[in-house]
């Protein structure tokens, strides 16, 4: 049965994700965009603005059962909590999609593009075609954001999955497992604001079992 452990978010080839180490991470100046992908923000569901910047975005909810947990949601600077705020919701919006049974969600291409939209399509699809949903919670820590003189921006993290879980559509049954090192994930992930204000995540590099991550 598919796991987070083992979902495609690491090493997904078809999807253009690159395995990389703790400095991981994309390249500065580079093209982030693929033509076609990630660009139907317009049609998302709408609802006021959870991050007070006037955007209509798209209404989130997690699967009954699931919970993700973000350190820091904020630090008080504005343009660094907007990403920190729209990579948030693009997590969510995967846990959504996942529990919808739904690669094509909108909410997710609202917040997403380029090789992390294709990657996202293919974890979302391996959850459909497993006939599973995710529960449990996942933390993410030591979020920091880093601005590049091209207008992207970095963030780096940390993944606890110890607590996250897959669960069966059909019987209801979670699929506890036990934690292990690879439980703790090291992500670095590339950023960048559309014409909307939205801070689309555009690229992702992560390393299971990393020990910065692991307690």
């Amino acid at each position: 049965m598919r796991t987070r452990l083992g979902s495609p978010w690491v090493g997904v080839a078809a999807a253009a994700l690159l395995l990389a180490g703790c400095g991981g991470g994309a390249e500065p100046g580079g093209s982030d965009e693929i033509a076609g992908v990630g660009e139907g923000a317009g049609a998302a569901s709408p609802e006021a603005s959870s991050a007070g910047d006037g955007i209509v975005r798209p209404e989130v909810s997690l699967p009954q059962g699931d919970q993700l947990v973000f350190d820091p949601r904020e630090t008080g600077d504005a343009r660094t909590d907007a990403v920190l705020h729209d990579n948030a919701e693009y997590l969510r919006a995967i846990d959504e999609a996942i529990g919808h049974q739904d690669p094509g969600s909108k909410a997710v291409s609202f917040y997403s593009k380029g090789s992390a939209h294709l990657g996202s399509v293919d974890w979302i699809g391996g959850f459909v075609k497993d006939g599973t949903t995710v529960t449990g919670t996942v933390r993410y820590t030591g979020r920091e954001v880093t601005f590049s003189e091209d207008g992207s921006a970095g963030l780096t993290y940390c993944a606890d999955e110890s607590k996250g879980y897959t669960k069966d559509i059909k019987t209801k049954k979670t699929d506890v497992t036990p934690a292990t090192k690879d439980s703790y994930v090291f992500y670095s992930d590339r950023l960048r604001k559309n014409a909307k204000g939205v801070w689309q995540t555009t690229k992702s590099t992560s390393e299971r079992g990393s020990k910065a991550c692991r307690p």
